[in-house]
């Protein structure tokens, strides 16, 4: 390797790398590396151009001895923390012997860990606030209130509720993960999006009933049909309306309306709308990014309260990405909250 051919060389290599060569100095350095490390490398000494301990010292070493090293680049692309792992190897050029240096993208990898430690973490606390209640109540009536026939009916039906809440946190995490299972393979079969919404708003009107809630459905004067999975579609719009019946308040109206339109932009194609429209106390818009998010909750207090498991929207989320949809959320403090679904739709040719 000379030094007319390094630049080329370096180019041919898909991940960020520069040559480390005599007296220490960058030799070369690709594109990706001179994006990562800044444009202005080639020609410095390693230590001006790195600055990350572990990794210089990675370096030193194998410019000493023979053989490999490797080590990890903590960085940011400005929206987010990076992590690569860097490989450092001895190589032999025209000008002596020299260290390349790689930097692979990790990040994604390391996100993905996070996420699975972080939902192990929710799952655990969530299960284990309504296990250590039971607990707590069997060792009560175990002891103190053994005998107590009105204890034993009151706790009797705390445990009953918290056994319940319990059995909708395993039904929905196993939902979740058959909606994750499923979400690259795209449903085909015809729905008739209008009578699907006309049923769940039936099943859905006692919980309307009870909460002092009426669902008023709008819908166009034409079938509207759409390439979908009938559970899970019903699944989508039971748990929204359900939502807003639950946080719209009570004496309130919740709008569910289902328009066409021709040309959806995020779609780039024809498509059906759906919109589910509380008349509630709204959200604070810094939330309605994080929504989506496994666990996360608003009001973590009164959502426990009304039953919820912090994963209906995220399941959702998936359900309308399996369907190759979009969900937009809009709320404002005061004015209620409008959950969009927008799904492609089947168009025949008359």
């Amino acid at each position: 390797m000379d030094h007319s051919t390094i630049p080329a060389l370096l180019q041919a290599i898909p991940l960020p790398s520069v040559l480390i060569g005599r007296g220490e100095r960058i030799l070369g350095a690709n594109e990706a590396a001179l994006t990562l490390l800044g444009r202005g490398i080639v020609g410095r000494h390693f230590i001006t151009a790195i600055r990350q301990p572990n990794v210089l010292d990675a370096i030193e070493t194998t410019l000493r001895e023979r053989g490999q090293r490797t080590a990890r680049y903590l960085g940011s692309d400005g929206d987010q923390d990076t992590t690569f792992n860097v490989t450092c190897s001895k190589v032999q050029t025209d000008l002596g012997s020299g260290v390349l240096v790689c930097f692979e993208d990790v990040t994604h990898f390391e996100t993905a860990s996070q996420m699975r430690r972080d939902f192990v973490a929710n799952v655990s606390h969530e299960l284990r606030t309504p296990l250590t209640a039971l607990m707590g109540f069997i060792e009560t009536l175990q002891g103190p209130a053994k005998g107590d026939a009105a204890a034993v009916e009151r706790f009797l039906g705390i445990m009953a509720g918290e056994a319940a809440r319990m059995e909708r946190l395993v039904k929905d995490l196993l939902s979740l993960s058959r909606v994750e299972a499923d979400e690259r393979v795209r449903p085909t079969d015809p729905l008739d999006l209008g009578t699907v919404l006309q049923s769940v708003a039936h099943s859905i009107r006692p919980l309307a009933d009870e909460a002092d809630v009426e669902i008023a459905l709008t819908l166009p004067g034409e079938v509207v049909t759409i390439p979908a999975d009938d559970d899970q579609i019903r699944q989508v719009f039971t748990n929204l309306i359900e939502n807003a019946i639950k946080y719209g308040g009570s004496g309130k109206t919740v709008h569910v309306t289902l328009r066409l339109s021709d040309h959806a932009p995020s779609l780039r194609g024809p498509g059906a709308v759906v919109e589910v429209r509380d008349e509630g106390p709204g959200i604070d818009p810094l939330h309605i990014p994080r929504l989506t998010e496994r666990f996360y909750r608003v009001d973590s207090h009164r959502s426990r309260e009304m039953g919820g498991t912090g994963l209906g929207l995220a399941i959702v989320k998936h359900i309308i990405s399996r369907h190759r949809g979009r969900l937009r959320i809009e709320s404002e403090p005061g004015q209620g909250s409008t959950f969009r679904v927008i799904l492609p739709r089947l168009v025949t040719n008359a």
